[in-house]
């Protein structure tokens, strides 16, 4: 029980110590800290409390090797497309589950009541493209958006036909088509009141997420 509370304790501090560390560090660390504990539970219930401490050095051990891979690929993809959007309104972000977002405001991607791809789209879904194919891994899930003006039965498909012409132009420039999913939130999701011309504007939008998926678990 001792080695137990010792290692859950080692997990705990890693954890508390990302504050001062950079993003890619800050994964790692809790990664290992994940690991740790895992491996302390694993280790407290083969070895009767005995192998917690050492459950916890090896699962700290790979915690930290898997985060530290999955943080820097996608950390790298975040970068290209922060670079490869500078300017142009897009916003991008990584999620709390470490999914890499894309979100394209409405005049940038579509024009109203519309699911044709503007000109000044079609340069980020290019480099976008380009990202994909130097990440061959991730996957991809398209959502589109729209304001509250209208109905549902014009809205929720006409969301869907925006995530669907997005995938398209990323198929077409060589991007494999199983990476995708796509889905249609009409306005059921927004992310402002649609009470202003503005607020509208933020509404009908584009989001893109790219995964890497975890390794997985091997078969014995």
């Amino acid at each position: 029980m001792r080695n137990y509370i010792i290692a859950t304790t080692i997990a705990a501090l890693t954890f508390t110590g990302c504050a001062n560390m950079t993003e890619t560090q800050q994964d790692t660390a809790k990664g290992a800290g994940i690991g740790a504990a895992g491996g302390a539970v694993l280790g407290a219930v083969a070895g009767k409390g005995k192998g917690a401490a050492i459950g916890a050095a090896v699962g700290a051990g790979v915690g930290a090797l898997a985060g530290n891979v999955w943080s820097k690929r996608m950390q790298e993809q975040k970068q290209q497309m922060e670079q490869a959007t500078a300017g142009t309104g897009v916003a991008v972000s990584q999620t709390a589950d470490n999914r890499l977002k894309l979100e394209i405001p409405s005049d940038i991607s579509f024009a109203t009541n519309s699911a044709d791809i503007q000109p000044n789209f079609r340069p980020i879904l290019d480099k976008f493209a380009a990202s994909l194919a130097n990440n061959p891994s991730t996957n991809v899930t398209i959502v589109g958006h729209t304001d509250s003006s209208g109905s549902d039965a014009i809205n929720d498909p006409l969301s869907l036909r925006r995530a669907t012409s997005t995938r398209d132009y990323l198929t077409a420039r060589g991007v494999n088509a199983n990476r995708f999913t796509v889905a249609g939130r009409g306005s059921h999701e927004p992310v402002a009141p649609n009470d202003t011309a503005a607020n509208r504007a933020k509404n009908r939008r584009v989001e893109i997420f790219v995964a890497e998926p975890a390794p997985a678990t091997q078969q014995k």
